[in-house]
């Protein structure tokens, strides 16, 4: 009986995660056979989607289990090409149960134009998901690949893959995949306010509330363990120490306040000459290092590399 109670128990995640793979192909998050989802039936089982099945079209006997190595260990079709993507993640993070990974393409639109994704917009945003990482773009289905999530994971459950698309983690199949929701339909009203003039922020302080709203409803925010006092929450990014210096993804479509301000006080104070300059002499270089540490200053110093050697972040907001 006990036997028969297990496998009813895993054949209804079966049967969610075929619903959930409906989901994300009717909402036009995955084309074709892209994507992939998974669920950690146990400490060494991870149940997952095959690869070259539409998600749309799956059964619950299509589904694959494997180890945490991404050795197969059951199922008639083969596992995901993308399998240790999930994996790491739940190495990574013993709390995390399930996996989604699509390309949405509001949000993938951010990932392939490599855009931070702004905050102090929308608190529903905020308090959902909060900090998002951009990770540097590496060929998928390898480690390596699999491994450009490690510095932000244990940080945030949604991240951008360079390039590519996103992935999420949850603490249930739903859980991740309305991560990816969440995430594709801010993107999209940020890109729709764009004719209407872009974003207005709201401050620092009114992030701070937010944030302090999440224990409430079981949302953990690293920021809160850090302490909210005296930082730049709407103008920087948690993770913009954690970027290599030949992967700092920069706001181009979606300039923070505090860094338009930066550069507008710095270009009313530029000499009347300095368009003369062409790019070229000491002048135009000692303009360059003005604007840079004006704006860094703005940012609180957001830009100098990380101190502490690991990849991550170095511990300020």
């Amino acid at each position: 009986m006990a036997g028969s109670g297990n496998f009813m128990g895993e054949w209804k995640l079966r049967e969610e995660m075929c619903e959930v793979g409906r989901r994300v192909y009717n909402k036009g998050f995955a084309a074709a056979n892209d994507g992939n989802i998974s669920y950690r039936l146990s400490e060494d089982r991870v149940l997952c989607t095959p690869t070259r099945v539409s998600k749309g079209f799956m059964k619950p006997d299509d589904l694959c289990i494997v180890d945490l190595d991404g050795g197969q260990v059951s199922g008639k079709r083969k596992r995901s090409s993308e399998i240790l993507l999930h994996l790491t993640i739940m190495k990574h993070r013993p709390d995390v149960k399930s996996v989604v990974h699509c390309h949405p393409p509001h949000a993938t639109a951010f990932a392939v134009a490599q855009e931070p994704i702004p905050k102090c917009t929308m608190p529903e945003f905020e308090v959902f998901l909060g900090e998002v990482a951009i990770t540097p773009y590496e060929t998928p289905g390898g480690q390596a690949f699999a491994d450009t999530v490690i510095p932000y994971i244990k940080d945030t459950d949604t991240i951008l893959l360079a390039n590519h698309g996103t992935v999420t983690a949850g603490s249930d199949l739903m859980d991740a995949y309305f991560k990816t929701e969440i995430i594709d339909a801010y993107c999209r009203i940020l890109l729709l306010t764009k004719p209407l003039g872009g974003p207005k922020y709201y401050n620092d302080h009114k992030a701070a509330e937010l944030i302090r709203l999440k224990p409430g409803i079981g949302v953990r925010d690293v920021r809160l363990e850090l302490g909210l006092e005296n930082c730049d929450l709407c103008g920087n990014s948690l993770f913009r120490e954690g970027y290599h210096e030949s992967f700092r993804p920069e706001p181009n479509a979606f300039v923070p306040d505090k860094l338009q301000q930066a550069v507008q006080q710095v270009a009313c104070a530029m000499p009347a000459s300095a368009p003369a300059s062409k790019g070229e002499g000491p002048e135009f270089e000692s303009m360059v290092q003005a604007i840079t540490e004006q704006v860094m200053r703005a940012l609180g110093g957001a830009a100098a590399p990380s101190s502490n050697g690991s990849g991550s972040y170095a511990g300020s907001c």
